[in-house]
């Protein structure tokens, strides 16, 4: 479904027709946005500030001193919220993921793009650390449309100097983060106190993470948003005209126009003061509609509501609203969309507990060993190997044992016990045997469990071969 049009009558649409970023010769435009204040900004920066403390601490979280958050593709060690997960654990991540994905695909059929404006690192780091920055070295959107503006002069260089060089740094220090979340904070403490050349790899990926956080906030800016977000071009087909947006009440404020003293009663409550457009950081006018630009970060909200506080109306002229709720002034949220997709994010949330709650603290697989046949022995039963691998998917030293459920039998451990280390794997090779007259097929299902202080903590299924050699 298209992004939803406004269903006031426009004769020009030509906003449509190319990306604001972008001018007529194909060249970038810099935006140079006003300064927002208000009472959503102020809930964002209180958000933002909570969202980059967890970021900025959850590669140094333990629990029970292991990592709370770990993405280490390189070694496919993965620890979520303090439990580990194996490549064994795959389809367990897979499915999470998928249930990921239905979960904003049915968040923002009802809120929008929320997501966008309060939740999602891009808006967060470049609205609120790196623009605040900016603000404080440059000045207000018209200081820095100067200052743009302006020949290299010493007051330019100086300034331009130290933005580059607080941005730099500022990006080095979120690639640090970054990098720990994928090596582990000790291996990034290592390299910090160890010799360079022993950590030559990791100094390269933290000089390449550097480079591309400087470049999009340096340069890139909100076209991470309008060009490369693959979220941002989903949203019109996730949109329809019951979704919650940041909106103008088009019914409300058409037809705009400026009032005098004595007021125009043909016009509506739009002043066309433009303000809603200057404070917008991908430079859109939300006048126009729902548009692929807008990131919902409500800068215009707060704009427009000091505005009509001073002109004498209420609040709300742009707001988070829907289409439906603008026009017919009814607020529906579970249109049938909603409904199908709520009830299989439901399914997917049901098999995803069932999958993590049965998953088991070990992994092992049973072969027979290849190039080994049956073995008759001479009290008429028959033996054969397999080879075993355990892999540990806890915390701790695991010392665990095999024994034979069905049928009856014997299993026999070649060595030594088996102890499987944390996060390892223990390979190791048992005999099983059984009674002749139990074999009365060429291949006979066996069962075998593995147990952990008395506890059965895995199951697993072979088949016994019953040809034999003496």
């Amino acid at each position: 479904m298209a992004a939803q049009e406004p269903l006031i009558t426009k004769t020009d649409k030509s906003f449509r027709d190319a990306l604001t970023s972008v001018d007529d010769k194909g060249e970038r435009v810099f935006f140079h946005p006003k300064k927002p204040k208000g009472r959503y900004w102020n809930a964002r920066k209180i958000v933002s500030y909570v969202l980059l403390a967890l970021m900025f601490s959850g590669p140094f979280i333990r629990v029970n001193g292991h990592p709370f958050m770990l993405f280490n593709l390189l070694e496919r060690e993965f620890i979520l919220f303090g439990v580990a997960f194996w490549p064994q654990d795959f389809k367990i991540l897979v499915l999470g993921f998928i249930t990921l994905v239905v979960f904003i695909v049915l968040f923002t059929a009802v809120f929008g793009r929320l997501f966008c404006g309060w939740i999602c690192p891009q808006t967060i780091f470049m609205e609120m650390l790196f623009r605040r920055i900016e603000y404080w070295i440059d000045g207000d959107y018209v200081a820095q449309k100067k200052l743009a503006a302006a020949d290299w002069n010493a007051e330019k260089i100086r300034k331009r100097g130290i933005k580059f060089a607080i941005f730099f740094a500022i990006s080095f220090f979120i690639a640090n983060i970054f990098l720990a979340y994928l090596v582990g904070s000790d291996e990034l403490f290592k390299m910090i106190s160890e010799p360079l050349s022993q950590h030559a790899g990791s100094f390269v990926a933290l000089v390449l993470f550097t480079g591309v956080f400087f470049f999009v906030y340096w340069w890139f800016r909100e076209q991470a948003c309008t060009i490369v977000c693959p979220y941002g071009r989903l949203q019109g087909v996730l949109l329809d005209r019951n979704s919650l947006n940041v909106a103008y009440d088009f019914v409300r404020g058409e037809p705009r126009g400026k009032h005098g003293r004595n007021r125009d009663e043909s016009l509506g409550d739009c002043i066309d003061c433009n303000q809603c457009v200057v404070v917008c950081p991908t430079g859109i006018d939300i006048r126009n509609g729902t548009q692929l630009e807008c990131v919902n970060c409500t800068a215009c909200i707060d704009a427009c509501d000091e505005v009509m506080d001073k002109v004498g109306k209420p609040r709300g002229l742009i707001r988070y609203a829907s289409e439906n709720s603008i026009v017919a002034k009814v607020r529906k949220v579970f249109t049938p969309r909603v409904v199908i997709y709520s009830a299989l994010l439901g399914i997917l949330l049901v098999l995803f507990g069932y999958l993590l709650t049965t998953r088991t603290i070990t992994e092992t697989s049973i072969l027979r060993a290849r190039g080994q046949m049956s073995v008759l022995q001479a009290d008429g039963s028959v033996k054969n190997l397999y080879m075993v691998k355990t892999i540990n998917k806890s915390f701790d030293a695991l010392e665990v044992s095999y024994v034979l459920r069905e049928p009856v039998g014997r299993l026999q451990l070649v060595g030594q016990n088996f102890t499987v280390p944390p996060q390892g794997y223990r390979e190791g090779a048992v005999f099983v045997i059984l009674e002749a007259a139990q074999l009365t097929a060429p291949q006979v299902p066996i069962i075998i469990d593995i147990v952990h202080n008395g506890e059965v903590v895995e199951t697993v299924k072979t088949s016994f071969n019953t040809s034999s050699t003496n």
